[in-house]
Protein backbone atom coordinates (compact mmCIF):
# COMPACT_ATOMS: atom_id res chain seq x y z
CA UNK A 1 0.00 0.00 0.00
CA UNK A 2 1.44 3.35 -1.04
CA UNK A 3 -0.28 6.70 -0.72
CA UNK A 4 0.58 10.36 -0.41
CA UNK A 5 -1.29 12.14 2.38
CA UNK A 6 -1.58 15.90 1.98
CA UNK A 7 -3.18 17.71 4.90
CA UNK A 8 -4.91 21.10 4.75
CA UNK A 9 -6.00 23.35 7.63
CA UNK A 10 -9.63 23.54 6.47
CA UNK A 11 -12.04 22.54 3.73
CA UNK A 12 -11.61 25.76 1.76
CA UNK A 13 -7.86 25.24 1.41
CA UNK A 14 -8.38 21.56 0.56
CA UNK A 15 -10.75 22.53 -2.26
CA UNK A 16 -8.36 25.22 -3.52
CA UNK A 17 -5.50 22.74 -3.46
CA UNK A 18 -7.47 20.17 -5.45
CA UNK A 19 -8.53 22.76 -8.02
CA UNK A 20 -4.95 23.93 -8.45
CA UNK A 21 -3.68 20.35 -8.76
CA UNK A 22 -6.16 19.54 -11.53
CA UNK A 23 -5.55 22.77 -13.43
CA UNK A 24 -1.79 22.16 -13.39
CA UNK A 25 -2.25 18.64 -14.76
CA UNK A 26 -4.61 19.88 -17.47
CA UNK A 27 -2.21 22.69 -18.43
CA UNK A 28 0.62 20.19 -18.81
CA UNK A 29 -1.50 18.00 -21.06
CA UNK A 30 -2.66 20.99 -23.07
CA UNK A 31 0.92 22.13 -23.65
CA UNK A 32 1.72 18.63 -24.92
CA UNK A 33 -1.32 18.60 -27.20
CA UNK A 34 -3.02 15.84 -25.23
CA UNK A 35 -6.53 15.47 -23.88
CA UNK A 36 -7.36 14.62 -20.27
CA UNK A 37 -10.05 12.21 -19.08
CA UNK A 38 -11.41 13.17 -15.66
CA UNK A 39 -13.98 11.28 -13.57
CA UNK A 40 -15.93 13.48 -11.17
CA UNK A 41 -17.60 12.53 -7.90
CA UNK A 42 -20.64 13.63 -5.94
CA UNK A 43 -21.02 14.97 -2.44
CA UNK A 44 -20.64 18.19 -0.49
CA UNK A 45 -16.90 18.67 -0.97
CA UNK A 46 -17.21 17.74 -4.65
CA UNK A 47 -19.77 20.52 -5.06
CA UNK A 48 -17.36 23.07 -3.64
CA UNK A 49 -14.55 21.71 -5.80
CA UNK A 50 -16.70 21.97 -8.94
CA UNK A 51 -17.71 25.52 -8.12
CA UNK A 52 -14.08 26.48 -7.54
CA UNK A 53 -13.07 24.92 -10.82
CA UNK A 54 -15.83 26.79 -12.63
CA UNK A 55 -14.71 30.11 -11.14
CA UNK A 56 -11.18 29.63 -12.45
CA UNK A 57 -12.46 28.44 -15.84
CA UNK A 58 -14.58 31.56 -16.26
CA UNK A 59 -11.53 33.73 -15.60
CA UNK A 60 -9.33 31.65 -17.92
CA UNK A 61 -11.29 30.73 -21.05
CA UNK A 62 -10.00 27.53 -22.57
CA UNK A 63 -8.39 26.28 -19.35
CA UNK A 64 -10.55 23.14 -19.41
CA UNK A 65 -10.62 22.65 -23.19
CA UNK A 66 -8.59 19.39 -23.11
CA UNK A 67 -10.88 17.75 -20.54
CA UNK A 68 -13.36 14.96 -21.27
CA UNK A 69 -15.65 14.64 -18.25
CA UNK A 70 -16.82 11.31 -16.84
CA UNK A 71 -18.18 10.21 -13.45
CA UNK A 72 -16.91 7.75 -10.90
CA UNK A 73 -20.44 6.80 -9.93
CA UNK A 74 -24.04 7.79 -10.41
CA UNK A 75 -27.35 7.17 -8.72
CA UNK A 76 -30.04 5.52 -10.86
CA UNK A 77 -32.15 8.66 -11.12
CA UNK A 78 -32.99 11.11 -13.93
CA UNK A 79 -30.37 13.79 -14.69
CA UNK A 80 -32.55 16.55 -13.21
CA UNK A 81 -32.93 14.76 -9.87
CA UNK A 82 -31.36 16.43 -6.83
CA UNK A 83 -29.73 13.05 -6.13
CA UNK A 84 -27.93 13.03 -9.50
CA UNK A 85 -24.16 13.46 -9.47
CA UNK A 86 -24.45 14.74 -13.03
CA UNK A 87 -26.83 17.48 -11.89
CA UNK A 88 -24.39 18.52 -9.16
CA UNK A 89 -21.69 18.96 -11.81
CA UNK A 90 -24.06 20.64 -14.27
CA UNK A 91 -25.20 23.18 -11.68
CA UNK A 92 -21.75 23.96 -10.26
CA UNK A 93 -19.36 23.48 -13.19
CA UNK A 94 -20.63 22.41 -16.59
CA UNK A 95 -23.21 25.16 -17.14
CA UNK A 96 -21.37 28.00 -15.34
CA UNK A 97 -18.13 27.23 -17.20
CA UNK A 98 -19.85 26.62 -20.55
CA UNK A 99 -18.46 23.11 -21.04
CA UNK A 100 -19.55 21.82 -24.49
CA UNK A 101 -21.97 18.90 -24.35
CA UNK A 102 -19.67 16.82 -26.56
CA UNK A 103 -17.08 16.64 -23.78
CA UNK A 104 -19.58 15.56 -21.12
CA UNK A 105 -20.10 11.81 -20.82
CA UNK A 106 -22.67 11.34 -18.09
CA UNK A 107 -23.85 7.99 -16.81
CA UNK A 108 -27.49 7.75 -17.84
CA UNK A 109 -28.99 6.85 -14.50
CA UNK A 110 -32.50 6.96 -15.88
CA UNK A 111 -31.84 3.77 -17.86
CA UNK A 112 -32.16 0.27 -16.38
CA UNK A 113 -28.99 -0.25 -14.29
CA UNK A 114 -27.45 -2.98 -16.47
CA UNK A 115 -27.98 -0.91 -19.60
CA UNK A 116 -26.64 2.27 -17.99
CA UNK A 117 -23.49 0.48 -16.81
CA UNK A 118 -22.91 -1.15 -20.17
CA UNK A 119 -23.30 2.15 -22.01
CA UNK A 120 -20.97 3.95 -19.59
CA UNK A 121 -18.35 1.25 -20.08
CA UNK A 122 -18.63 1.47 -23.87
CA UNK A 123 -18.37 5.26 -23.94
CA UNK A 124 -15.29 5.30 -21.72
CA UNK A 125 -13.61 2.70 -23.94
CA UNK A 126 -14.24 4.85 -27.02
CA UNK A 127 -12.63 7.93 -25.49
CA UNK A 128 -9.89 6.75 -23.10
CA UNK A 129 -6.67 4.93 -23.81
CA UNK A 130 -6.49 1.29 -22.73
CA UNK A 131 -3.94 -0.75 -20.87
CA UNK A 132 -2.74 -4.21 -21.95
CA UNK A 133 -5.72 -5.98 -20.39
CA UNK A 134 -8.08 -3.77 -22.37
CA UNK A 135 -9.28 -1.81 -19.33
CA UNK A 136 -9.78 1.88 -20.18
CA UNK A 137 -7.42 4.19 -18.31
CA UNK A 138 -8.74 7.44 -16.85
CA UNK A 139 -6.17 10.20 -16.38
CA UNK A 140 -7.67 11.55 -13.16
CA UNK A 141 -10.34 10.12 -10.86
CA UNK A 142 -11.67 12.34 -8.09
CA UNK A 143 -13.21 10.43 -5.19
CA UNK A 144 -14.84 11.35 -1.93
CA UNK A 145 -14.78 9.10 1.12
CA UNK A 146 -17.79 8.14 3.21
CA UNK A 147 -17.94 7.64 6.96
CA UNK A 148 -17.78 3.89 6.29
CA UNK A 149 -14.70 4.35 4.09
CA UNK A 150 -16.59 3.85 0.83
CA UNK A 151 -15.33 5.40 -2.41
CA UNK A 152 -17.37 5.95 -5.59
CA UNK A 153 -20.31 3.59 -4.90
CA UNK A 154 -18.08 0.78 -3.66
CA UNK A 155 -19.44 0.09 -0.18
CA UNK A 156 -18.38 -2.39 2.50
CA UNK A 157 -19.70 -5.83 1.64
CA UNK A 158 -19.87 -5.20 -2.11
CA UNK A 159 -20.03 -8.38 -4.24
CA UNK A 160 -16.80 -9.90 -5.51
CA UNK A 161 -17.71 -8.93 -9.08
CA UNK A 162 -16.62 -5.34 -8.47
CA UNK A 163 -13.09 -6.65 -7.86
CA UNK A 164 -12.81 -9.43 -10.43
CA UNK A 165 -14.64 -7.95 -13.41
CA UNK A 166 -13.06 -6.87 -16.69
CA UNK A 167 -15.61 -4.05 -16.96
CA UNK A 168 -15.04 -0.44 -15.97
CA UNK A 169 -18.59 0.12 -14.68
CA UNK A 170 -21.10 -2.15 -12.95
CA UNK A 171 -24.52 -1.67 -11.35
CA UNK A 172 -24.33 -1.89 -7.56
CA UNK A 173 -26.71 -1.58 -4.61
CA UNK A 174 -25.80 0.83 -1.84
CA UNK A 175 -26.99 0.92 1.78
CA UNK A 176 -28.29 4.50 1.47
CA UNK A 177 -31.08 5.83 -0.74
CA UNK A 178 -31.27 5.83 -3.65
CA UNK A 179 -29.82 2.30 -3.46
CA UNK A 180 -29.51 1.50 -7.18
CA UNK A 181 -26.24 2.94 -8.51
CA UNK A 182 -23.62 2.63 -11.22
CA UNK A 183 -19.97 2.66 -10.13
CA UNK A 184 -16.46 2.40 -11.44
CA UNK A 185 -15.07 -0.96 -10.44
CA UNK A 186 -11.93 -1.68 -8.45
CA UNK A 187 -10.02 -2.84 -11.57
CA UNK A 188 -10.86 0.43 -13.37
CA UNK A 189 -9.76 2.49 -10.38
CA UNK A 190 -6.61 0.39 -10.02
CA UNK A 191 -5.33 1.28 -13.50
CA UNK A 192 -6.22 4.99 -13.49
CA UNK A 193 -3.18 7.24 -13.89
CA UNK A 194 -4.10 9.41 -10.90
CA UNK A 195 -6.64 8.88 -8.13
CA UNK A 196 -7.24 11.75 -5.72
CA UNK A 197 -9.36 11.14 -2.62
CA UNK A 198 -10.87 14.27 -1.09
CA UNK A 199 -11.51 13.24 2.53
CA UNK A 200 -13.16 16.02 4.50
CA UNK A 201 -15.01 16.32 7.78
CA UNK A 202 -14.37 15.42 11.41
CA UNK A 203 -16.94 12.60 11.19
CA UNK A 204 -14.67 10.73 8.80
CA UNK A 205 -11.57 10.69 11.00
CA UNK A 206 -12.03 7.07 12.06
CA UNK A 207 -12.71 5.92 8.49
CA UNK A 208 -9.53 7.57 7.26
CA UNK A 209 -7.49 6.11 10.11
CA UNK A 210 -8.87 2.63 9.41
CA UNK A 211 -8.28 3.00 5.68
CA UNK A 212 -4.59 3.85 5.90
CA UNK A 213 -3.79 1.44 8.74
CA UNK A 214 -1.88 -1.75 7.84
CA UNK A 215 -4.38 -4.50 7.15
CA UNK A 216 -7.24 -2.06 6.61
CA UNK A 217 -10.42 -3.53 5.16
CA UNK A 218 -12.50 -0.50 4.17
CA UNK A 219 -13.21 0.06 0.47
CA UNK A 220 -10.61 2.84 0.44
CA UNK A 221 -8.07 0.52 2.04
CA UNK A 222 -8.80 -2.10 -0.62
CA UNK A 223 -8.27 0.49 -3.33
CA UNK A 224 -4.99 1.68 -1.81
CA UNK A 225 -3.78 -1.91 -1.82
CA UNK A 226 -4.46 -2.23 -5.56
CA UNK A 227 -2.60 0.89 -6.66
CA UNK A 228 1.05 1.90 -6.85
CA UNK A 229 0.19 5.40 -5.64
CA UNK A 230 -2.92 7.28 -4.51
CA UNK A 231 -3.16 10.86 -3.30
CA UNK A 232 -5.33 11.64 -0.26
CA UNK A 233 -6.13 15.31 0.27
CA UNK A 234 -7.70 15.91 3.67
CA UNK A 235 -8.58 18.51 6.27
CA UNK A 236 -8.89 15.82 8.94
CA UNK A 237 -6.23 16.40 11.61
CA UNK A 238 -3.63 13.69 12.13
CA UNK A 239 -2.95 12.11 15.49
Amino acid sequence: MHYDLERFPDEASLVAGAVDRLLRQVATARAAGRGVTVALSGGRVAGRFLAGLAAVARENPGALDPVEFFWGDERCVPPDSPDSNYRLAADHLLVPAGIPAGRVHRIRGELPPEEAAREADEVLRRVAAREESGMPVLDVVLLGMGEDGHVASLFPGAPATVESTGLAFLPVVGPKPPPQRISLTYPALAVADSVWVLASGAGKQEALRASIAPGGTTPLARLLGLRRATTILTDIPGK
